[in-house]
């Protein structure tokens, strides 16, 4: 079969998409919805001010299952540099799974649920989710599995309104906090939750039986407050908060001390070690990446895509874009890219290349646009 030939996943909400007006588009092997007929700088604004409601289910879910949260624990830290074995009961975290050169093979969130010792709860990229399982399972020891949910999909209620959305709907949700997992009941429809989600602004991830997700789909949109989002207000959010994107911004040549991701490797790991590319990892750590992820506000109204190539003021291609377009809150165009660490403080000059024209850049801090988590 030729990659035109592959045939095109849907989500079980695929339906409701196309009855609401949406564009339909291959993404990660499923058929997604990118916008709805309102447009992405619309919904972007939408979930800015109130409360937006995306499918990720193309996401993969997944758990791992062993004796005791010790053992399942040591297991997971065998392939993440996260610190696993002191997350907190009803708490999540994220990380990346490594390769043992120290590259990004994918990133992920794992949650430890409260009351279900020895079982640490997995959400992982769409596109790397079969490599990904596989990957694992492979290196699990004996007395550890990996459970699949296929049963299960994924909502993202997103924005300063979605806390409110689903107290009305009677989920107790307001005593979360940012990075919080919880079993709870949104109007007689079961999910675990955590209070996350890949916008920058405050919000809920949702796990719910495929069974019931339409319903509980249909249930959060009779809120005024509420409207559906596609990928490319969710991919223009992303990007105003700074996040990576696996694929385009982090991949298996990335480390994730290249990526700006150092905050997310906990003391004790960067200490013991005992994960994929530690040496890698701890040298850069100790001495400095010799490319770091920056922030890039563009000057003038054109974007620079992904792929640009950055240079100095005086011509040298010293990097590339990974992410770029226009950020509705910061009213311009914003990107992410590799510069070496000698280029990477924030005010310093530069120049994205965009056929054959000279855009001028300047690095700034991350994110664009401050997160709106509930700490």
């Amino acid at each position: 079969m030729t990659a035109a030939d592959t045939p095109v996943l849907e989500t079980p909400l695929a339906a409701s998409h196309v009855g609401l007006g949406a564009r339909m588009v291959p993404f990660a092997g499923y058929l997604m919805p990118v916008q709805y007929p309102t447009g992405i700088l619309a919904e972007h604004q939408w979930t800015r001010a109130h409360a937006g409601l995306f499918d990720v289910s193309h996401m993969g879910q997944a758990a791992l299952i062993g004796p005791d949260h010790a053992t399942t624990a040591k297991a997971l830290e065998a392939l993440i540099p996260a610190a696993v074995v002191e997350l907190g009961e009803g708490r999540q975290r994220y990380s990346q799974l490594l390769a043992d050169d120290g590259g990004i093979l994918d990133d992920l969130m794992f949650a430890r649920e409260a009351g279900a010792d020895g079982r640490i709860l997995l959400v992982v990229n769409a596109a790397c989710k079969t490599a990904d399982y596989a990957h694992i399972a492979a290196r699990l020891p004996e007395d550890v599995r990996l459970e699949i949910f296929e049963d299960r999909s994924l909502l993202a209620l997103q924005g300063p309104e979605a806390e409110a959305v689903i107290e009305s709907l009677g989920g107790e949700v307001s005593g979360l906090r940012f990075m919080d997992v919880a079993s709870v009941v949104i109007a007689g429809v079961p999910v675990h939750l955590s209070r996350s989600g890949y916008t920058g602004e405050d919000g809920f991830e949702i796990s719910v039986a495929n069974d019931d997700v339409t319903r509980l789909w249909d249930l959060l949109l009779e809120d005024a407050r509420v409207k559906p989002i596609g990928l490319g207000a969710r991919d223009s959010l992303r990007l105003e908060g700074g996040l990576c994107l696996y694929g385009h911004d982090i991949d298996t040549t990335t480390s994730p001390i290249e990526g700006a991701l150092s905050w997310s490797i906990q003391k004790r790991r960067r200490k013991e070690g005992g994960f994929p590319g530690w040496a890698r990892i701890a040298r850069e750590l100790e001495e400095g990446p010799a490319r770091i992820r920056v922030g890039l506000l563009i000057g003038g109204r054109q974007p620079a895509r992904e792929g640009a190539e950055i240079a100095t003021k005086d011509g040298t291609i010293v990097g590339r874009v990974t992410s770029g377009g226009y950020g509705p809150t910061v009213e311009g165009p914003i990107a992410m890219g590799y510069v070496p660490l000698t280029l990477s403080m924030p005010g310093t000059d530069l120049d994205l290349i965009v056929r054959g024209r000279a855009l001028p850049a300047r690095v700034v801090a991350l994110p664009f646009v401050p997160a709106g988590f509930r700490r």
